[in-house]
């Protein structure tokens, strides 16, 4: 049985390049266009691992997302791959080292994604 993986991102093209790459390396793949949907989404689709972008409607919708996930029992503990252009955009580099009480996400990616560095970390992230 693949593992599914569900991609929270507002960038259409970029979805369906990280779709198209999950999937030749055998993982389904689900997805929604933003914060609200991607969390209906996480309850009814269980999915095995989250990507997740921060600037979506808000510049910041998606650090509000993986701060709903992680307070959920239901799902919290559903790996996050956070992918973000923020430090392109602001300069501002993540750390979960330095981060994880801020940011409770387990990867951060910057955009653009090298698609063997998106399928490595997805497997490393889901223990596959």
């Amino acid at each position: 049985m693949s593992k599914k993986v569900l991609i929270i991102d507002d960038d259409f093209d970029l979805v369906e390049a990280m779709r198209i790459t999950l999937e030749a390396a055998g993982f389904e793949v689900v997805d929604a266009q933003d914060g609200e949907s991607g969390l209906a989404m996480i309850k009814s689709e269980a999915p095995n691992l989250v990507i997740l972008d921060v600037m979506m409607s808000a510049m910041d919708e998606g650090f509000h997302v993986a701060y709903k996930i992680r307070e959920d029992e239901s799902i919290k503990d559903t790996p996050i791959v956070m992918l973000t252009a923020v430090g392109n955009q602001t300069g501002f580099q993540f750390d979960p080292g330095k981060d994880a009480d801020f940011l409770p996400v387990d990867t951060f990616l910057d955009k653009p994604v090298n698609p063997k560095k998106l399928v490595d970390v997805v497997r490393e992230n889901i223990k596959v």
